[in-house]
Formats: structure tokens, sequence, C-alpha cells
């Protein structure tokens, strides 16, 4: 069995996931890249504080090999309920964000998306592997590997110097 390694996702980089359009997008897009990968919702009383600050941080660094990715998940409180395309134009009209938003997922429970199961398998959470509420935050090495894990409340710009170290060690290799 060992022959066969897509059986068993090694990377983030390994996942083919939707976007909010419903189109394919494969992970290995952002191979080489430090990611910050958080699911979101338009309701919540983090919304503001968490886009405003994500959007810092994307300016500051997507030149520098820094990609946001903004999964949509409505299990905490109902507070994403609306469509795909009403979540892109609320966070791309109100918050004028630049970095990708993909199709609302499910991050815990029977239905959670195989990202997200990757992503918990390798950041164990105070409550275990479940995520507790919107903006859980997962910063993954330019390997595709799992770095860190961030509570809901933990503000964006609070993880900056541990993206900037991620950030240089990808420019060394």
């Amino acid at each position: 069995m060992a022959s066969q390694p897509t059986e068993i996702p090694k990377t983030f980089y390994d996942f083919t996931v939707k976007d909010a359009k419903g189109n394919d997008v494969d992970l290995s897009v952002y191979k080489g890249k430090v990611l910050l990968v958080i699911n979101v919702a338009s309701k919540c009383g983090l919304t503001n504080s968490n886009y405003t600050e994500l959007n810092e941080l994307y300016q500051k660094y997507k030149d520098q090999g820094l990609e946001i990715l903004a999964f949509p998940c409505n299990q905490f409180g109902a507070q994403e309920p609306g469509s795909n395309e009403e979540i892109e134009d609320f966070v791309c009209t109100r918050f004028k964000s630049e970095f990708p938003i993909f199709d609302k997922i499910e991050v815990n429970g029977d239905n959670t998306a195989p990202v997200y199961k990757f992503l918990k398998a390798g950041k164990w959470g105070f409550f275990g592997d479940n995520i507790q509420w919107n903006f859980t935050k997962f910063l993954v090495d330019k390997d595709g590997k799992v770095s860190d894990r961030y509570y809901p409340t933990t503000p964006p710009l609070s993880i900056e110097h541990d993206i900037k170290k991620l950030l240089a060690e990808s420019h060394e290799c």
C-alpha cells in the first residue's frame, strides 16, 4: 500500500476544493507559499476585526508569499447563512478583501471537509480536534504542513511574527 501515496494526503497541497463559484481548485497551486487558513462567518461578533486585520496582513505580505484562504462555515450560531455569492459579495464589498473565498463547508461532524480533517489532525485544539467557533486559524508552512493553530479570539495581527518567521524560512530554500 505504501506505493499509493495519493490514498492518504500528506500535505495541504494534496487536496482539491471548490471555490465560491463552484470551480475545482487544486491546492497545489499554493505550493511554496505560507498559508493562513480560516473558517469565516459574515454575521459573527469577530467578523469586523478579523477581516480588517486579515486584509492588513494580506496587503503587507502577499508579495512575500503569504496567501489567506477563507472557508465560510455556517456551523456556529448560523452566522454564515448566505449563499456563496452573497458571502463573496459581502466580503469583497464591505471589506474589499482580495484573498480567495472558497465554497461553504463544514469543519466539524460527519460532513467535515477533508481539508479540515487534515488541518485538525495537524494541530490539536484545547477541546480536542473540533473547531470551537468561527475564525479558527491554521498556519500552514511552505511544505504544506500545519505549523500552528490559533483560537477564534486570536487577532490575526498577533500572529504576524509567526507568519514572518515562516516567510523567512520559505525564502531560504
